[in-house]
């Protein structure tokens, strides 16, 4: 998956708009999550609920098809307080294993960047979770040293409340 795709993506040396550079890449902590990985992607593909967990995206909004737009509103946790608009674009889907969308490179936005969330079970009721954001191209290990802190403290706060709300929603499931 993830792996697969860096892999496979050019090298920034390759592509200097859209190449991919390993040394700016921010990861989440990895969580434990006890409930199987189809409740953890229930919650992660039930963007209208967004604001009712994720500390960090408050609102989203897709039709999760390949190349769908996810309009969202993120809380901007460089200037704490206040929201930050931001659309990407659905760039991989694979049912409970990992939802991936990017930011492409444009005249307007010379930023790409791609996040993947990855789902990886470890039993019948019970999975791991942990994001990514890879920020390519030339630009790409600026936006990171600028930003990656950030986002890795939102990505670590959005890590532990998908836990909490997946593992609530799975023991409300057993109890019913």
């Amino acid at each position: 998956m993830l792996l697969d795709w860096m892999k496979s993506h050019p090298t920034l040396a390759d592509d200097p708009v859209s190449g991919f550079d390993p040394d700016a890449v921010t990861v989440s902590e990895t969580v434990e999550i006890a409930a199987p990985a189809s409740v953890v992607w229930a919650v992660l593909t039930d963007m209208p609920r967004y604001n009712e967990w994720n500390p960090f995206c408050v609102r989203a909004s897709s039709t999760l098809e390949m190349g769908a737009a996810v309009d969202m509103t993120l809380m901007n946790y460089a200037v704490p307080g206040t929201l930050v608009p931001n659309c990407e674009y659905i760039c991989a889907f694979e049912p409970e294993r990992m939802i991936s969308w990017e930011m492409i490179h444009s005249d307007f936005w010379p930023y790409p960047a791609r996040r993947d969330q990855v789902i990886e079970p470890t039993g019948e009721a019970s999975c791991r979770y942990f994001s990514t954001d890879a920020f390519l191209g030339a630009n790409g290990i600026h936006v990171f040293r600028f930003a990656g802190p950030w986002v890795k403290r939102a990505f670590d706060d959005s890590a532990r409340a998908l836990k909490d709300r997946a593992e609530m929603l799975y023991a409300q499931e057993q109890k019913a």
